[in-house]
């Protein structure tokens, strides 16, 4: 008993401590992206100035006042403002009172003018807004405010129209794979044809061959066949890029169906295709959304081939976004708002498949 009781004490701790150190990663992956998601929606103001975290209560210093000086006091010489003595340069760094609050100089030395700041508790920030979304997603002239206060006009960067693009090129070369290596792999796991091992050994040896040595010969093709530039040609590639992969996850998980229920309609005269159709097609759902979110994720965030094959014409959501960085590095609130736009479909696929995601990774990996 004794024993028995430390054995479960044991897997209480050990349990705890998995969902633990779970939740700190979880706790360290989602942090920053929270950051990402609110900054997205502040003003371009606010976010030169404070930190995201500071749209959540918080003790900040807040101004509640201020002091004129008068004529006949040199700013030039040691002041004296609440009782306290301090030079102009000591002000412009801020100067706190015995009583807490803290006077800091506004503007330079013709203004005559300190600010009086109290810390306090401050509530929730309801200056948020959806305009980030809206410049980010139109290509029109855009207007705001930078950190120095000034107005800044730019050209939006049309991301609904790469977004638009990126499904264009992401939901076809997700479909078109998935149904050829379905076909195919049903062709290795169940039907006898010449050279069959052959050719499954090449469909593995592919894995380990990197896509980018592939680019040039492809786009010299595609130059000779006029597709270069065209959906169709990113559509190929990433058809040819993926099948691989697609026909080796799928073969694990076919070729461990139940081989009675095959040989059951075999006995009744079922061809091939209706086996197919009717049976593997339903039973291997799992497999296909696991293929369909590797897929999906990896055209989705691709940016070497659409770059290749469509080049920046006919620009994806990754081009626009690597065009954002180069033209709008230091306006946060529309990269922010950008980078969440791109998350939107690849997540909403994820969530929504996922639950056949684990069934599909341990595909034929269990054998009984």
């Amino acid at each position: 008993m004794a024993a028995q009781s430390g054995f479960k004490r044991a897997k209480r701790i050990s349990g705890f401590l998995v969902n633990l150190v779970l939740t700190l990663i979880c706790l360290v992956w989602l942090t920053p992206a929270f950051g990402v998601f609110v900054t997205s929606f502040r003003n371009s103001e606010d976010i030169f100035k404070t930190g995201w975290w500071t749209v959540f209560p918080h003790r900040a210093e807040v101004k509640v006042g201020e002091i004129k000086l008068p004529p006949d006091v040199d700013v030039n010489s040691v002041m004296t403002v609440e009782g306290v003595q301090a030079t102009f340069e000591q002000l412009r760094q801020g100067i706190v009172l015995p009583d807490g609050r803290k006077l800091v100089w506004f503007g330079n030395k013709r203004t005559r003018t300190i600010e009086v700041y109290e810390k306090r508790w401050v509530g929730f920030d309801t200056n948020l807004t959806l305009e980030n979304y809206r410049n980010v997603l139109s290509g029109q002239e855009i207007r705001f405010k930078g950190a120095d206060g000034k107005e800044i006009l730019r050209m939006g960067n049309n991301l609904g129209g790469a977004f638009l693009n990126s499904i264009a090129v992401a939901v076809p070369s997700t479909i078109i794979p998935i149904l050829i290596a379905a076909f195919a792999a049903y062709a290795f796991a169940w039907m006898n044809f010449p050279g069959r091992k052959v050719f499954f050994i090449g469909v593995v040896a592919l894995l380990v061959v990197p896509l980018q040595i592939a680019l040039v010969p492809i786009l010299q093709d595609y130059t000779r066949l006029n597709l270069n530039g065209t959906y169709l040609a990113i559509w190929l590639a990433h058809t040819g890029f993926g099948l691989p992969l697609a026909i080796y996850l799928l073969f694990n998980y076919i070729s461990e169906l139940p081989r009675e229920t095959l040989e059951a309609a075999f006995i009744d005269g079922a061809s091939h295709f209706t086996i197919f159709t009717q049976l593997i097609l339903p039973l291997s759902v799992p497999a296909l959304a696991s293929f369909a979110i590797f897929q999906f994720l990896w055209v989705w965030n691709d940016y070497l081939v659409a770059l290749v094959f469509l080049g920046d014409k006919t620009r994806v959501i990754t081009s626009a976004l690597a065009a954002m960085v180069g033209e709008k590095g230091q306006d946060w609130h529309l990269l922010t708002s950008g980078a969440f736009v791109s998350m939107i479909l690849p997540l909403t696929v994820f969530f929504a498949l996922q639950r056949y995601f684990v069934r599909g990774l341990l595909a034929g990996s269990v054998k009984g």
